[in-house]
């Protein structure tokens, strides 16, 4: 039961730590930050891999965004088009790079969940 309450309590400190983060000034740690020192149980990596493949997932979504709007700049030859589309695909590639990064740390917090058990 206690597993379950400190799970249930990681889940919600992960779900407010956007939130947070973007309150936090930038010299104090992030409750995110926090979450991830204090995680040790199998159950609490496991919850930092799902946060981590759901900011991929949402790294990716606008990583097409930009895309698509790269996509719209295609038809047109002057300069001011060819900087916007040039633009959108920097931004898409920013974004699917930091994808890859928490994919990346999903992966070591499931390497790490499976070692704890």
């Amino acid at each position: 039961m206690p597993n379950k309450i400190g799970l249930a309590l990681l889940v919600g400190l992960l779900a407010l730590a956007p939130v947070m983060a973007t309150a936090a000034s930038h010299d104090s740690h992030s409750l995110e930050q926090l979450v991830i020192e204090m995680a040790h149980t199998p159950a609490e990596h496991a919850a930092l891999a799902a946060h981590y493949r759901a900011k991929a997932a949402d790294a990716r979504a606008e990583a097409a965004v930009h895309e698509k709007m790269g996509r719209t700049y295609n038809s047109g030859k002057d300069m001011q088009r060819l900087q916007m589309k040039k633009h959108c695909d920097k931004i898409a590639a920013n974004f699917t790079s930091m994808a890859n990064e928490y994919d990346a740390m999903a992966k070591l917090h499931d390497a790490d969940s499976a070692k704890a058990k």
